[in-house]
């Protein structure tokens, strides 16, 4: 028998019974009622309310309450679809896609939810208690994404699309967010939103987390009240920030404070104080207002101290300027993973001025300019802690000195049980009584 006739009297390929069971059976993609109903119901209220979406003078209460309003109406057009139940909760649904932010608008009410991650529409992660989780939400297409992006983009006057296909903006209540859009974004778009907790962190909670003891809390209080020039360095998501609004916090409220970020993030509870916040290029690629421009700008408004949210490239050299300069007392943050790499990272970045500095001037700058450097990790937990307070002495030879006070000893417990090594004192006597004892401070 020929290889065609064979393949000809196949039941696969006869017709008949026998030949319609031989065949996989093509299926048709289910139709889903709801979700049918909840699209065109969300576009239908898009639709109608067109531009007064965006209108920046809406009263957002007013408006919500014509969407509900208008919702109601609709969905008991088709109520015969829908228990009391279903049709709450998809006219909720819906006001979070027309209004708010869509499948993550739960996750920026939850005050359990530190961080959001979209990734795409298939995944949706969030950090709660500082581990990361993948959530059971989801966005229906890329373009429900972009719209929730452009939202918040536009919310704060900054604009994303193609030919700016990057955004870091804030939400209203400080909360700061990152997307990324195609062509930048081969898989789609990509958003992470970095919430604003609304209750601050104070230094009584950190010992309560085991993150600092009494006994550190003391040496800080003196040093930020003795006007120390403190530097808290950490890995990304180490708690940077928190950890200098528990700084700030020690600040005598007479004094006049200047803060300078690229995000408002500091919560400073102090009466006199001055918030400077960084501009992004307009679409011209003029009127950029960068961290360095506010550092200089700010030693003209008379500042008692300095706080910088962020030190990450040129700012660097002027921020110790200000601290070499009568500015005493004034904090700031970086990226580093021990005191060292915070020397070396601050070094570099002084570097990057475009001034021609001799590598001994700039260790100089930086062993006159710093007193103590606060070190934070994140542990494998998701607990963060301090892991060290280190006092910058002197230049000795061609390295910045350093004096660590308080550490704690990692290789002395078992990681695999959860331990956690109490920060406890080295021994070492600081050398910066003497500053403190000048503004009247005393340990």
């Amino acid at each position: 028998m020929t290889l065609g006739r064979r393949l000809a009297e196949h039941p696969a390929n006869q017709g008949g019974e026998q030949g319609r069971r031989g065949r996989r059976p093509r299926t048709r993609p289910r139709r889903d009622p709801r979700a049918e109903l909840r699209n065109h119901l969300r576009d239908s209220m898009a639709r109608d309310l067109g531009k007064r979406l965006s209108e920046a003078d809406n009263d957002p209460s007013q408006l919500k309450a014509k969407v509900a309003e208008e919702l109601d109406r609709m969905i008991l057009e088709r109520s015969h679809l829908l228990d009391e139940r279903e049709r709450a909760d998809l006219a909720r649904r819906i006001i979070d896609d027309v209004l708010g932010y869509g499948p993550i608008e739960w996750m920026l009410n939850d005050p359990e939810v530190s961080e959001i991650m979209v990734s795409g529409t298939e995944r949706i992660y969030v950090e709660r208690r500082g581990v990361l989780q993948q959530t059971m939400s989801r966005f229906e297409t890329d373009d429900q994404i972009r719209q929730v992006i452009v939202r918040i983009a536009a919310s704060v006057g900054r604009r994303i699309d193609e030919s700016s296909p990057m955004v870091d903006a804030r939400l209203a209540d400080g909360s700061r967010v990152n997307a990324v859009i195609p062509p930048l974004a081969v898989d789609g778009p990509v958003l992470t939103i970095r919430k604003f907790s609304a209750d601050t962190l104070t230094a009584e909670d950190l010992v309560d987390y085991g993150s600092l003891t009494d006994e550190a809390v003391e040496l800080l209080t003196a040093a930020v009240k003795g006007r120390l020039n403190i530097v808290v360095s950490g890995g990304t998501g180490s708690g940077k920030t928190t950890f200098l609004n528990v700084l700030s916090s020690f600040i005598p409220e007479e004094d006049r404070i200047v803060t300078i970020e690229d995000a408002v993030e500091l919560q400073l509870r102090q009466s006199h104080v001055i918030r400077l916040e960084t501009r992004t290029a307009n679409v011209e690629g003029r009127g950029a207002i960068t961290i360095r421009d506010l550092v200089r700008n700010s030693l003209r408004m008379r500042p008692d101290r300095v706080i910088v949210g962020e030190c990450r490239g040129e700012e660097a050299l002027d921020m110790l300027q200000a601290m070499n300069t009568g500015h005493d007392g004034s904090l700031g943050t970086l990226h580093a993973n021990s005191p060292a790499d915070a020397v070396t990272r601050l070094e570099t970045m002084v570097l990057m001025s475009g001034i021609d500095l001799p590598l001994a001037v700039v260790r100089e700058q930086i062993g006159s300019a710093l007193d103590l450097i606060v070190q934070l990790n994140r542990l494998h937990t998701g607990a963060r802690v301090v892991s060290s307070i280190t006092e910058v002495t002197e230049v000795a030879g061609d390295r910045v000195q350093l004096n660590p006070i308080y550490a704690r000893h990692y290789d002395r417990v078992s990681q695999a049980d959860g331990e956690t090594p109490e920060l406890v004192a080295t021994g070492s006597t600081p050398t910066f009584t003497r500053k403190l004892a000048l503004h009247g401070v005393h340990l």
